[in-house]
């Protein structure tokens, strides 16, 4: 028998100061060494860390972990922190450009035209201010970088910036070199520009979460001594009782004790037509009351309640991985010391060879008019520096997969799917079966009353016995009548196995198995149960429940043959009723009457073969089979522990959102293969252009901030993608 595994702890948190990929994965490295963490995620793009430990971590423990390598904890949401990064980011942008705009103007008067007396002193002051204070948290960010042992993008913004300021200076101090002091601001305006838009863009990705988090109430309406008092919802507990108007968001998750309305859950679940709720029936926060007063009992509050737990699933998601980035955050970890080594490198070839390699530099001018021909060594050693240090800034090779991965699990909630596990993203992409449960899967999950030959008198009546029973074919034929009357001088006696026998006013009921079965067969060929009303001994007509096979299932299945993929239909129900709704939805390969344990063994035999697959369901007795094939789903209305053994949950829509599941993990691996490719090619490219002396530092840094910018507006185009 195997041993149990230990409940993992989970936690999130926000992360303060971080400025490219190399940050992120010392922050994640720092984390990762906390006494029981198993799994470490730090995500750029989101500014979120994600932890899972064998043991309760505190957010102290973390904290202190992230500030030892120079970084810092927020309890602000990533929201909050973007928001006051944003603002931080326009304010030193617009001061930054204040001072470089009229400057490049002048440096280009300058070297084209006339000179200008004392501009190596405007250089010094403008380029000074522009680099130390409006460019103040990049420099801080590099300090922090380099007191702790390790490099990240301000480093080098820091160097290439620092070494053209520091030319004016020399200048100034008579030395024979050329200064580029305006060159130094330049790089740091451009360098506020990139960051500004990157933020800007970042913020529309992540718009997603800023919706659900618009759904989350601020007050609700409690009922205490009989009277309505108006408190935040972080202050409602369970067992409150909360009044909601008509036309008011419902702020808790909770069971309605008073009234009757029709709710929207579109905002939740995705379906347009409202539904009509009573008493007894569940409510959740994030919908809206539309028509009528109701008393609901508070159930679920805080992080407990759905629509929290949807926010943190998605939050998760966007802070995972993929395998593939591996690769990338392999490169980042050394890509930075490398640069600067080859920089260094490139400078002391050209200051000991100028005089050599000037004639060429001299041929090459008429070509690309912004290569340095004239000058002297020294001068032409930091141009080619400063240069390499830029345009190899990885900034892109960084955003490449998070943001990917911020637009791509977004598209997917808005259609209904919480990606839990990353890797399920490049794994979906090679599916070839697909193991479906039937109840609650492929069907709703709820039985109900689909045909009845009865009058409405005698509706009434049997819906209203069936009311005092607790069988669920009892249920659904007690909801098939919108008011169920109350009967006078009524005894109920249920009959196990056959049904139920009824005393109303003398007259006697059965409600419950056909004395002749063989009347009904072609329903019961169908998979549908009949069930039979007899009064005082003779037939008054009968009634037709089955599980109703989702509106979407159909349709599903064939969407995923076209796709290539094998639908199986993997039940514990009887083999008549399987395959009547396998017939109805076109799936030919089924396994009916399988318990918990031979829906894995179903699972695996299927990997066997050699193909990858994925298992669909929604209760306990799929949760083995769900974590052991190689993409697990669950319906989002199913058990805690589907939804916890799944790497994607449903929540909205029925299966359908499988082949959505598959195509949206085609399109982001797709996106973060082309996002990576061009981050390498443009390094690959520009790297040795700006060694041979072929790249003014100002057009490297364009390039640089443009090259981030492509990698977040190509990802973005995934939000744009349209789906069914």
């Amino acid at each position: 028998m195997e041993e149990r595994e230990k409940p993992e702890s989970k936690i999130a948190f926000t992360v303060t100061g971080m400025t490219c990929a190399t940050c992120a994965r010392t922050v994640e490295k720092a984390v990762s060494k906390i006494d029981g963490v198993k799994f470490a995620a730090v995500n750029l793009a989101t500014s979120t860390g994600f932890v899972v430990a064998e043991r309760p971590v505190s957010l102290d423990e973390i904290k202190k972990a992230v500030e030892s390598v120079g970084y810092g904890v927020s309890t602000e949401t990533p929201e909050e922190v973007e928001a006051r990064r944003y603002i931080q980011s326009k304010r030193d942008l617009t001061m930054a450009w204040v001072v470089t705009a009229p400057l490049a103007v002048l440096m280009l008067y300058h070297m084209f035209f006339n000179k200008i007396p004392g501009f190596e002193m405007m250089e010094l002051i403008a380029g000074g201010f522009t680099i130390f204070y409006a460019g103040r948290r990049t420099i801080k960010g590099a300090w922090i970088a380099l007191t702790h042992k390790h490099t990240n993008m301000d480093t080098l913004i820091f160097f290439g910036a620092l070494a053209s300021w520091f030319t004016t200076v020399l200048s100034l101090l008579g030395l024979p070199i050329a200064s580029f002091g305006a060159i130094g601001a330049m790089i740091v305006a451009f360098h506020l520009t990139g960051r500004f838009i990157e933020s800007h863009l970042r913020d529309r990705a992540a718009k997603e979460i800023k919706a659900l988090l618009k759904l989350q109430a601020k007050e609700a309406r409690v009922i205490v001594d009989g009277e309505e008092v108006l408190m935040p919802t972080e202050a409602v507990k369970e067992g409150f009782v909360v009044a909601v108007k008509p036309g008011e968001w419902i702020p808790v998750d909770g069971e309605i004790i008073e009234g009757t309305s029709s709710i929207d859950e579109s905002m939740i679940t995705g379906e347009p037509i409202p539904v009509r709720k009573t008493e007894g029936d569940e409510v959740v926060g994030g919908s809206m009351n539309l028509n009528a007063f109701l008393k609901i009992r508070v159930t679920r509050v805080g992080e407990n309640t759905f629509l929290s737990q949807m926010i943190k699933l998605i939050q998760e998601a966007q802070g995972a991985k993929v395998p593939i980035q591996a690769l990338a955050d392999r490169i980042t970890t050394w890509f930075v010391p490398t640069i600067i080594l080859l920089a260094s490198i490139s400078a002391f070839i050209w200051y000991f060879n100028f005089e050599r390699f000037q004639p060429f530099l001299e041929r090459i001018q008429h070509i690309i008019p912004w290569v340095m021909s004239g000058g002297d060594p020294l001068s032409m050693a930091v141009f080619v520096f400063v240069a390499t240090i830029v345009i190899a800034c990885p900034c892109a090779l960084g955003l490449a997969t998070p943001m990917a991965l911020v637009t791509g699990t977004g598209l997917a909630a808005r259609k209904g799917l919480i990606i839990r596990n990353a890797e399920a993203i490049q794994t979906s992409r090679e599916v070839r079966v697909v193991l479906m449960d039937k109840t609650g899967t492929i069907t709703e999950g709820q039985s109900k009353v689909v045909f009845h030959n009865l009058n409405e008198n005698e509706h009434h009546v049997v819906a209203s016995i069936e009311a005092h029973s607790n069988h669920p074919l009892a249920k659904a034929i007690a909801k098939s009548m919108d008011d169920p009357v109350e009967l006078s001088n009524l005894q109920v006696e249920e009959i196990a196995g056959e049904g139920v026998k009824a005393s109303v006013d003398g007259d006697t009921y059965f409600i419950g198995k056909p004395e002749n079965p063989e009347l009904y067969e072609e329903i019961l060929e169908e998979g549908k149960t009949v069930v039979e009303v007899r009064k005082n001994g003779e037939k008054m007509g009968y009634m037709v429940i089955e599980d109703p096979i989702r509106e979407d299932s159909k349709e599903a299945v064939e969407r995923l043959k076209r796709l290539g993929i094998r639908p199986v239909m993997v039940t514990g129900d009887n083999e008549k009723t399987a395959r009547a709704v396998g017939t109805r939805v076109g799936i030919k390969e089924i396994f009916a009457g399988v318990k918990p344990s031979e829906k894995l063994d179903i699972v695996r035999r299927y990997q066997a073969e050699g193909v990858k697959v994925v298992m669909v369901g929604d209760g306990m007795n799929d949760a083995a089979a769900l974590k052991g094939a190689d993409v697990g789903i669950a319906i989002g209305s199913g058990t805690d522990l589907a939804i916890d053994s799944a790497d994607i949950v449903i929540t909205k829509g029925g299966i359908s959102r499988i082949v959505d599941a598959v195509e949206i993990s085609k399109l982001i691996f797709k996106v973060i293969k082309q996002n990576l490719f061009w981050a390498f090619f443009y390094n690959t490219v520009a790297i040795p252009a700006a060694m041979m002396g072929l790249l003014h530092p100002v057009i490297a840094e364009i390039a640089m901030a443009f090259s981030s910018i492509t990698v977040v507006l190509n990802s973005s185009k995934i939000s744009r993608k349209e789906g069914k």
